[in-house]
């Protein structure tokens, strides 16, 4: 069988897995802002407590594998309550994407040159106001390539979710080799299918890098 007669063959099935893959990509990475957000406040606190939580959770995340998460999470999850593979997966995600969304905040934020916070102030802003309206910007434009090559790895590491049961696209090719005995052929077709989600996000994220760097400072 060519990799053309797979592709439409495939096509309906494969399909379902994309829609599947863009879905737990896009929850992730949405709850994954959130999530790395209040970690990165934390990292910075004034607090001790909340700084060693928030040390002792990159730790953890960023020295284990993602698979080990996810299994972790799925299991324990299920003995505990009824959840699908589906949202142990994008919870496994979240988790695991929010450690490196953290740090890229922190560093943008701290790439903000503290003299302009202490001119904010001296102005009348509120330390909240500063942030908002003088560091958060800039420090914007420059985790925004960071942010974007984040995005294209959450995307990629969907396919480790196919370890517990999510019938995304990687799991659909590995169906249809177990079925057909053409290996070859799904995985290549899987691999097309991402590289053509990563040459897309790619481009759009160039695009938006172009226009915000009209507005640096």
């Amino acid at each position: 069988m060519s990799v053309l007669d797979g592709f439409s063959r495939s096509l309906p099935l494969m399909l379902e897995g994309l829609r599947i893959t863009l879905s737990l990509a896009a929850l992730a990475v949405v709850f994954s802002l959130a999530v790395g957000l209040v970690v990165a406040w934390m990292r910075m606190s004034r607090f001790a407590v909340l700084r060693w939580l928030a040390q002792g959770y990159l730790a953890i995340i960023r020295g284990t594998p993602l698979v080990a998460q996810l299994f972790v999470i799925y299991y324990g999850l299920v003995t505990i309550v009824d959840i699908s593979s589906f949202w142990s997966a994008v919870i496994g995600l979240t988790v695991h994407t929010a450690a490196y969304m953290a740090e890229i905040f922190r560093s943008g934020v701290q790439s903000v040159v503290k003299g302009q916070t202490e001119s904010a102030r001296s102005l009348g802003m509120s330390r909240t106001q500063a942030l908002r309206i003088v560091v958060a910007p800039q420090a914007f434009r420059s985790i925004l390539p960071s942010l974007g090559n984040q995005f294209i790895i959450a995307v990629k590491d969907t396919a480790v979710a196919s370890f517990i049961t999510v019938p995304e696209l990687f799991m659909q090719a590995q169906k249809l080799a177990a079925a057909t005995y053409e290996p070859l052929t799904y995985y290549l077709i899987s691999a097309v299918y991402y590289l053509v989600i990563v040459l897309l996000l790619t481009a759009l994220l160039r695009r938006l890098e172009r226009r915000h760097s009209r507005y640096a400072i």
